[in-house]
């Protein structure tokens, strides 16, 4: 077997070695163009996880790292001058120049030729390969030539950075923040070898301005960083090696391979430094290759699609938290503006890879210490209580908890009247003990429904129904409940609730803010005229009315998903040339004055909104749109924002994952300084309590985990122990406080075997004892 690399990085010399120990009578040539001890960069990052691995795979090169390494098991958040030191964190940092001499050192030993200032512009030359492998790092010069096979996508970041090193010594990973007159800087810090750390400085582009860096000016760059983090660098010069301010591009390649040419480590996938070494991602990458093509030796496509499918979901997994972590570095102008505490946890969870319980397995006493901030903030009696279960104020609702169920129409009415299915639905999640209830779409009009099926608000029968409702839930729990109320627009008149087919028969004529058809399929509705405009609006202000005769804690309104009003904000939907097109102005008009009408009608009754803030779509609606919307609800004293997210067009590329509509939910919640419901994926109440805890929410709502499980709150409390001295003090119904107690006791048991668990399968520590 004939392998080539090209790019003597960490990637593909550790894919070398492993394959030449295991495949002896293989020829295996590295090209690289620089000399073997030009290194860029300082130091490089492995977690206790990956060093385990390396030493599974080879135990020398573990050997060779492990005693180069400088270990920690801290990590500190600084903003300011003020710390905390969070424990449980085994890292360790080695020198980027002493990692490549050691696996330079291991090729030798096992025989992979390296061939160094040797730049390669043609691969044709290797066409007698049996594999060429491009490991030329985030700017492949080798990639660039085969962009089109490898499907190759690169998107320039927002932010500035420089890496620079440092004498100043380090006993943690730390994050040093800090606010200066030009905005806030990070310095990504963490010692690599003894008396040398690594600093990598980022900021936003405005501050970069502000501050008046030049791109290449290393010397004038370093001298106006020394004195800006002057207090962290305690006298300590920074030290440059082509230390110039850069811009993160993000690599993506829907291909990893083509024929017998392949990518391993960064000109495969960038992963941003903020959540660790894109150096550990090339050799994981080098582990899933080298196995693949040990167990392919006779067919190297094989083995190269055998790669594909080892690596791609982690790789891809890696990525998306890197680029959650990313985008939060971007907004850390609007995060700054956190109390300490509160900054420091959403410091830790914001790639969402860490929550408040695996960050307790950690560092119990820190996990605490978020949580009774928490609770001190909002003036909770019990520190301690999870903050899930804290009551929280709509306007002057009281809710008991801040679980909240999503509208989620069940499709099963007749006429728009909610029936017995209906019934048993809503109370039986209020008597689970969930803090807000929300109905599904109840259309103001007959042909403001998606289906048939969907519920209504606009007669006395449909009031009576839903009042039969309401008395029940008010009557046998402490749960509240909310109707949403809106119309379908262009999405209406439908078969099935996943808008697949137009009605045949019984089909009603649509309206939306412009003549655009949701589907092709579909028929193009009617642009609204002004006497549809006038229309409307009195259907929405009767459907207000009626929610408060049927007995309603709350309105939502329904303001997302390319229903009739979010088609008016979307430029995707709304081209309209008159009063209310064009711009965010004019295309905001007509729902904010349906807003208005409703706040007239509801009085002190809560109204939530609940608003796209996205449509996916490189064409719709913009980040300064959005905010514009949502400053204008605010001064409309709406009470809260329910931030939802795309499907205002069938074209959408979303961004999907566990809890993905969270980072939109805290952008709105702390740029606007107003309340937020946020939902998607969240399926724990870990999940939940974190993401209250980092603020990117005051609610959050459920919907499929409520599906399946209408007594979540009840069973999430047993989990916690959440008053477990005082079950009869917790809000579930005297009737089924037997099981109460008997599901607290299991609770309790298969937490801790749970917890158990989890200490038994952490990474043990790979530190050198002294």
């Amino acid at each position: 077997m004939k392998i080539t690399v090209i790019g003597g990085g960490p990637g593909g010399m550790y894919f070398s070695i492993l394959t030449k120990k295991r495949i002896p009578n293989a020829q295996i040539d590295i090209y690289e163009q620089n000399k073997p001890d030009d290194a860029f960069g300082f130091g490089v990052v492995f977690s206790d996880e990956t060093l385990s691995e390396f030493l599974s795979y080879d135990e020398r090169s573990y050997e060779l790292i492990r005693n180069s390494f400088a270990y920690w098991d801290n990590l500190d958040v600084a903003r300011d001058g003020e710390i905390v030191r969070i424990e449980g964190n085994g890292f360790c940092g080695c020198s980027r120049k002493t990692l490549l001499e050691l696996l330079q050192q291991r090729c030798k030993e096992e025989g992979v030729n390296l061939h160094f200032e040797t730049r390669v512009n043609d691969v044709s030359q290797f066409d007698d390969s049996d594999l060429v492998l491009f490991a030329d790092g985030i700017s492949s010069s080798m990639r660039g030539k085969f962009e089109n096979e490898f499907g190759t996508e690169t998107e320039m970041r927002k932010n500035r950075f420089i890496w620079c090193g440092t004498s100043k010594p380090l006993d943690a990973f730390t994050y040093f923040f800090r606010n200066t007159p030009y905005g806030a800087f990070c310095a990504h810090s963490y010692q690599y070898e003894e008396g040398k750390s690594t600093f990598i400085f980022e900021c936003s582009q405005e501050t970069y301005d502000k501050a008046g860096f030049v791109e290449q000016d290393e010397a004038g760059s370093l001298a106006k960083l020394e004195e800006l983090f002057k207090e962290e660098l305690d006298g300590h010069k920074l030290i440059g090696n082509r230390s110039w301010w850069r811009t993160f591009p993000r690599v993506y390649n829907a291909n990893w391979y083509f024929n017998n040419k392949a990518l391993i480590g960064d000109a495969k996938t960038s992963a941003h430094y903020s959540i660790g070494s894109g150096t550990k991602l090339a050799m994981d990458c080098a582990i899933g290759l080298s196995d693949a093509v040990v167990a392919n030796q006779d067919n190297m496509q094989n083995a190269l699609e055998d790669y594909t499918k080892r690596r791609r979901m982690p790789v891809d997994m890696i990525q998306h938290a890197a680029d959650v972590s990313l985008m939060w570095f971007e907004d850390m102008d609007r995060h700054m503006k956190l109390d300490f505490d509160t900054f420091s946890f959403a410091v830790m969870s914001r790639s969402k890879k860490i929550t408040i319980e695996n960050q307790a397995r950690r560092d119990k006493k820190y996990a605490e210490r978020i949580i009774q901030n928490f609770n001190k903030r909002i003036g909770s009696e019990d520190l301690n209580t999870p903050p899930a279960f804290t009551p929280y104020q709509l306007g002057k609702l009281t809710l008991h908890n801040r679980i909240a169920m999503s509208a989620m129409g069940q499709y099963k009415s007749v006429d728009g009247i909610p029936g017995e299915w209906d019934f048993v639905h809503l109370t039986s999640r209020a008597v689970g003990g969930t803090g807000l209830i929300t109905t599904g779409l109840a259309a103001i009009s007959p042909t403001g429904r998606i289906t048939p099926g969907c519920y209504g608000l606009y007669n006395d029968e449909q009031v009576t129904a839903w009042k039969r409702i309401t008395e029940f839930i008010h009557q046998h729990t402490d749960s509240k409940i909310a109707v949403q109320i809106g119309h379908s627009g262009r999405k209406g008149s439908c078969q099935s609730t996943n808008l697949g087919k137009h009605l045949e028969e019984g089909a009603w004529p649509l309206i939306s803010a412009d003549a655009i058809a949701f589907r092709p399929e579909f028929p193009t509705p009617k642009a609204m005229d002004i006497e549809d405009l006038k229309t409307v609006k009195m259907e929405f202000v009767d459907a207000a009315k009626r929610a408060l005769e049927a007995g309603f804690d709350a309105v939502e309104l329904q303001m997302h998903n390319g229903f009739l009003l979010a088609s008016f904000l979307s430029p995707l939907t709304n081209k309209r040339q008159d009063q209310y097109g064009g711009n965010i102005e004019n295309r905001a008009k007509y729902p904010l004055e349906i807003v208005k009408a409703i706040k007239e009608v509801l009085g002190d009754v809560p109204l939530i909104v609940k608003l796209n803030v996205i449509d996916w779509h490189p064409e719709g609606i913009t980040k300064d749109e959005v905010e514009y919307v949502a400053k204008q609800l605010k001064s409309l004293d709406v009470d809260m924002l329910n931030v939802s997210t795309g499907n205002t067009v069938i074209d959408q590329k979303p961004f999907m994952g566990r809890m993905w509509q969270t980072p939109f939910s805290e952008w709105i919640r702390n740029t606007i300084d107003i309340p937020t419901m946020t939902s998607g994926r969240i399926e724990s109440i870990d999940q939940i309590n974190t993401l209250l805890l980092n603020a990117r929410a005051d609610m959050v709502a459920l919907g499929r985990s409520l599906l399946t499980d209408p007594y979540f709150v009840l069973t999430a409390k047993a989990y916690e122990q959440y008053k477990a001295n005082d079950p009869m003090s917790i809000g579930a119904p005297y009737p089924y406080m037997g099981g109460v107690a008997t599901e607290y006791m299991k609770a309790k048991k298969d937490r801790e075997e749970f917890e158990q668990m989890k200490r038994e399968l952490k990474p043990v520590s790979h530190q050198l004892q002294k």
